[in-house]
């Protein structure tokens, strides 16, 4: 029945939810690009003045900002970053080490100079720059691009490059609640959440979107990514806004939030990973940013009071489900020198265009492939929505969001409370993310092997266990197909009891869904993490990453049936 179910979705075409691009959120708030930035700038001087009300506290956090940007320039300096940012933040500390020979209402007129110069450019920097025609051309290069890429690959003669024998449903996979998220997306401002692994999930959400028919989406991505030509032209192309992570002061966090908080007011359909960067240990992430998730319940409470009928804000768990990581050596290793308390790397990609088009390549040629889960709608509080995008209670009766953020009869603005709201909002997300985690037989086999060498050697701890060389890592087959099969099981159960989900090629014979587990896992990597020897036994090439697969499926106390 699920495999049924996974070719329906596999062949559905779905309709556009709005068909001209001009009515889009995100095209309209790109119209009114110049003023919708200077509305960002003046709401986030506000918000820092109130945070920061006295000259000398604005005075120490502008200070603290010159020197945290100077010393980013000297020690992490990035392509993508602007070739003036020397020349602005040294202007910024000359002015400011001049307010010392001025009166205090010059200082005043100063501050306030000063604060309006740093947010329009943050702001400037932060803001996407979608156009109808860019964004047809990036669609349609996409489409084109994986499609050519997927026939040539798979069949292995040139002409191949033009037939359209594949489509990218054939490798891209969509399941879930795909007719919730299009009802919810007519309703109301979406804001997808997705689990993030690889600088892949930007382009793939990208494409994830188009083909369930929604209107484009405004990206939070990372700006690291923008190093990376060939997608920063896509995401530049797809309406992203930049997300700054060496950036930590606090213009440039109130700046971002407000961005987000202001575009969500307007209708825009907004997307960004609440785990701030990628996943560098191959967990899913349980310890979420709340600064991004934070915008969206200030930005229901304000449409709270607006004048009309009041808009909802939906919150949409997704997860990405990959058989193998491109970059995956390198996260593992910057997370295991943060666990082993060695200094910290800062992200830095190593991959440029041409490792990125090798790898897709490599992808569409090879029997993997991807899945997206989409996960049930969400209001801000994390409580479940019914199909009309009604908040539900435990009890299943529906409840008014509004009732949340009022105090004393009105509605109120209280930071305390909706921070409060923000990390139960997490957790919420967190919970959805496991529920939704769609287990691959490559994720099953890093998990059993991986766990199997870690119960044989008891007395070492991880680091020690990363080390032992390769003979004496090997595991009689009859015995990790048992492990297999018995953990196999238990995930059938918790499915049932919807604690986890799984993909259906997970079922049928154990000798069949071990050998696809052994096929895919790192399939790209060098040195491959599990395999079979000569003997027929499971061996690894690198147990390091191993371990980063073997990741995905922690969390859910599969350790006991080892």
């Amino acid at each position: 029945m699920e495999i049924l179910e996974e070719k329906k979705n596999k062949n559905r075409q779905y309709k556009p939810v709005l068909e001209d691009i001009p009515d889009w959120p995100v095209y309209k708030l790109s119209k009114n690009r110049k003023e919708f930035i200077e509305d960002v700038a003046r709401q986030s001087i506000d918000r820092i003045k109130m945070l920061r009300p006295q000259n000398k506290q604005l005075i120490d956090e502008l200070e603290a900002t010159v020197y945290r940007e100077q010393n980013r320039l000297k020690r992490n300096r990035w392509r993508v970053d602007p070739k003036d940012d020397p020349r602005f933040w040294s202007e910024v500390k000359n002015e400011l080490s001049a307010f010392a020979n001025k009166g205090p209402e010059e200082v005043g007129r100063g501050i306030d100079a000063l604060l309006e110069r740093i947010t329009q450019r943050y702001a400037n920097e932060i803001a996407g720059n979608f156009t109808q025609s860019s964004y047809k051309f990036a669609r349609s290069a996409i489409k084109f691009g994986f499609l050519r890429l997927l026939n040539g690959a798979k069949i292995k003669k040139f002409g191949a490059f033009f037939r359209n024998r594949y489509t990218l449903r054939d490798k891209i996979h969509i399941v879930g609640k795909v007719k919730m998220l299009r009802k919810l997306a007519k309703q109301g401002t979406v804001v997808m959440v997705p689990t993030h692994f690889s600088n892949l999930d930007s382009i793939l959400i990208g494409w994830v979107i188009h083909s369930m028919g929604l209107p484009a989406f405004i990206y939070g991505a990372g700006l690291n990514l923008f190093n990376i030509k060939i997608i920063a032209y896509f995401m530049n192309s797809l309406g992203a806004y930049k997300v700054d992570r060496r950036k930590k002061n606090l213009p440039y966090l109130e700046t971002l939030k407000m961005y987000s908080s202001l575009a969500m007011q307007r209708g825009a359909h907004s997307l960004f990973f609440p785990g701030g960067t990628r996943s560098r240990s191959g967990m899913i992430e349980k310890q979420l940013k709340l600064g991004l998730l934070s915008t969206a319940i200030e930005a229901q409470r304000s449409m709270c009071t607006s004048h009309g009928e009041m808009k909802k804000i939906f919150i949409v768990p997704v997860s990405l489900n990959y058989h193998c990581v491109l970059e995956a050596p390198e996260l593992i290793e910057d997370y295991l020198q943060v666990k082993g308390q060695d200094r910290y790397f800062p992200e830095e990609d190593k991959y440029g265009s041409f490792q990125l088009i090798r790898f897709l390549f490599r992808f569409f040629s090879n029997p993997s492939s991807i899945s997206v889960s989409i996960g049930p709608g969400l209001d801000v509080m994390g409580n479940y929505l019914d199909e009309n995008g009604n908040s539900l209670d435990h009890a299943g009766r529906i409840i008014n969001i509004k009732d949340y953020f009022i105090s004393n009869g009105d509605i109120t603005v209280d930071r305390q409370r909706e921070d409060e709201y923000t990390r139960m909002l997490s957790q919420r997300i967190v919970t959805e993310y496991h529920k939704i985690n769609r287990v691959f037989s490559s994720h099953l086999v890093a998990f059993v092997a991986f766990e199997m060498w870690q119960k044989k050697f008891t007395n070492l701890d991880l680091f020690s266990l990363l080390r032992l060389p390769e003979e004496d890592l090997e595991i009689q087959y009859e015995e990790f197909k048992e492990t297999f099969k018995r953990v196999r099981k238990q995930i059938y159960l918790m499915k049932q009891d919807g604690k986890i989900n799984f993909a259906s090629h997970l079922k049928g014979k154990s000798d069949s869904s071990i050998q696809r587990g052994l096929d895919n896992v790192g399939v790209f990597h060098l040195n491959r993490p599990l395999m079979k020897n000569k003997r027929g036994n499971i061996v690894t090439k690198d147990l390091t990453l191993l371990y980063y697969y073997h990741n995905r499926l922690v969390g859910y106390d599969l350790e006991q049936f080892i």
